[in-house]
């Protein structure tokens, strides 16, 4: 994950192509309820107003992370999917009447498959991202008009990276688990 970011533009195409490969996730019944909101250039700094002010910015971590030229905030409509499974073929299902009668909320899982999709095919593009929890929503729901309805995942900036001041967070000297620890057989 990229912390520090030249402020030059993306190339549109790229992105283009980035998040039509994240439409090419999984999707259950083909409902494809994830959106993206994305902010380019001057438009950032919109985002960056409702979620880091001004006055929290000098104790601010990562000031290379507010030069990114594009922020997206991902986003997953649930009312996709009760409009998908209530049509004729999946409306047997019973999953088109209600969110509370589907085993697991899809609509995330989904939404979260096509986000790390679309973060791979940044990388793929030599692209820097970080993918990080948005803060103040009920001031990026109101900033950008995004629905009640509308689940907001998080928030995705990136760009070309910043190697000269490049950063990494307090998280990254963890170990990973090794492979034998992640899987079980037979039985937990």
């Amino acid at each position: 994950m990229t912390r520090s970011f030249l402020s030059t533009p993306v190339d549109r195409t790229v992105l283009d192509a980035c998040i039509e490969l994240g439409l090419r996730a999984p999707s259950a019944g083909k409902s494809q309820g994830w959106h993206v909101l994305l902010l380019e250039a001057e438009e950032t700094q919109r985002y960056w107003k409702t979620a880091l002010p001004e006055e929290k910015r000098s104790s601010f971590s990562f000031p290379g992370l507010l030069q990114a030229p594009v922020i997206a905030l991902m986003l997953a409509d649930s009312s996709a999917y009760l409009d998908r499974y209530s049509e004729s073929d999946k409306e047997r299902t019973g999953l088109g009447e209600s969110l509370d009668a589907w085993p697991a909320p899809y609509w995330t899982i989904d939404a979260s498959f096509s986000t790390m999709t679309f973060l791979l095919a940044l990388e793929d593009n030599g692209l820097g991202a970080l993918f990080f929890a948005h803060a103040n929503e009920a001031g990026l729901r109101k900033e950008f008009a995004i629905p009640d309805e509308v689940q907001i995942l998080g928030t995705v900036a990136m760009g070309h990276r910043d190697e000269k001041n490049a950063s990494v967070g307090r998280s990254a000297s963890r170990t990973r688990k090794t492979v034998q620890q992640v899987i079980h057989r037979f039985r937990w």
